[in-house]
C-alpha cells in the first residue's frame, strides 16, 4: 500500500513541480517512445546478458514482494514456534528417533500437516528434516550443528538476494544509459545544425529527456525497488534463524518452552507474539496421539 503511495506522490510531485513552473509535457511526450525504448530496450538487454534465468525469473517474485510484501505473517511464526516445540518435545520426551518417521517422510507426518503454509515452503521443511536428521546419526554437538545450519542459511540467503541486486545493478546502470540516449540526440541534433533555433531547442530538450528519464527510473523507481526486495528477503530470512535458534537452544539441553521462548526473541518487532500470546498458543497445541 505505501509503496503505491509513494509511486503516485512521486509522479505528482515531479511532473507536477514541472507543470507548476511553466514546463511543457509536450516536449516530454514527444520525446518518450524513443528515449524509452533506448534507455529501457538497452537495460533490458544488459539486464540478460548479465543474469541467470532463475535470477531473471526470481526477478518476478521479488517484484511481487515489493508490494505484498513478506510471505510470513504473525500467525505464521506463532505457527512455526508451534511445530518446533512440538518437535522439541518429542524429542525431550521420547528422543530423536521418535522423530524418524516424521522427517523421512513429511508429507505424511502427524505433526507437520498440522501447519499447511509451513509444509508448502519447501526450504523451512527440508531445513528442519535434515537438521533432525543428522540428530539421528549422533551429530549433537550444539556447535557443529549450528556450524552447518549457518552455511545451509547463509547460501539459501545469498541465492534469495541475487534478484534484488540484479535490479540494483539495473538501477545503478540507467542513469549512463540515459546519457547514451541523450548523445544520440545531440547528435542527431548536430545533424541538423542548420535549422532555426525553435527547432534546435526542442530538438535539444528531447535529447535532455533521456538523461532525466535516466536519473529518474534509476533513484526514483527501480532503486528503491530493489531496496524494497532486499529488505523483504531480510526479514524473511528471520523465519529460517527461528528454526536454527530453537533446535540448537534444544541441543544445549533445554526444555521445549525454553527453546521456543529463545526462538521467540529471534521473530522481527512487528511480528512476535508476546510471551503469554506464544504460552496461549502452546497450550491450544491438541496432544500428538
Amino acid at each position: 500500500m505505501f509503496q503505491i503511495i509513494g509511486l503516485v506522490l512521486l509522479f505528482g510531485l515531479v511532473f507536477g513541480s514541472y507543470i507548476i513552473s511553466g514546463g511543457n509535457m509536450g516536449v516530454i511526450m514527444h520525446a518518450l517512445p524513443h528515449e524509452m525504448m533506448a534507455i529501457g530496450g538497452a537495460g533490458v538487454a544488459s539486464f540478460l546478458v548479465a543474469n541467470s534465468m532463475s535470477t531473471i525469473k526470481g526477478c518476478g517474485g521479488g517484484f511481487a514482494k515489493v508490494f505484498s510484501g513478506p510471505k510470513w505473517k504473525a500467525s505464521d511464526y506463532r505457527d512455526l514456534l508451534a511445530l518446533l516445540f512440538l518437535l522439541t518435545k518429542t524429542m525431550k520426551s521420547k528422543g530423536v528417533i521418535a522423530l524418524e518417521s516424521h522427517i523421512e517422510n513429511p508429507k505424511e507426518s502427524t505433526i507437520f500437516n498440522r501447519f499447511p503454509k509451513i509444509m508448502k515452503d519447501h526450504f523451512a521443511i527440508d531445513f528442519i528434516c535434515d537438521t533432525l536428521r543428522m540428530m539421528t546419526m549422533n551429530l549433537e554437538d550444539p556447535h557443529q550443528v549450528e556450524d552447518a545450519m549457518e552455511k545451509q542459511l547463509e547460501k539459501h540467503h545469498h541465492e534469495a538476494l541475487m534478484p534484488s541486486h540484479a535490479i540494483q545493478n539495473l538501477a545503478d546502470a540507467l542513469p549512463a544509459l540515459g546519457i547514451v540516449a541523450a548523445v544520440l540526440g545531440v547528435i542527431k541534433t548536430m545533424g541538423a545544425i542548420t535549422e532555426p533555433p525553435e527547432v534546435l531547442g526542442g530538438m535539444i530538450g528531447g535529447a535532455l529527456v533521456g538523461t532525466f528519464l535516466g536519473v529518474f527510473l534509476a533513484y526514483g523507481i527501480v532503486g528503491p525497488m530493489a531496496t524494497r526486495m532486499k529488505e523483504v528477503v531480510d526479514e524473511e530470512g528471520s523465519f529460517y534463524r527461528i528454526i536454527q535458534a530453537v533446535l540448537v537452544a534444544h541441543l544445549h539441553g533445554n526444555a521445549a518452552q525454553i527453546s521456543v521462548e529463545i526462538g521467540r526473541g529471534n521473530v522481527p518487532t512487528g511480528a512476535q507474539p508476546s510471551f503469554l500470546e506464544l504460552e496461549e498458543a502452546l497450550s491450544n497445541i491438541p496432544a500428538e496421539g
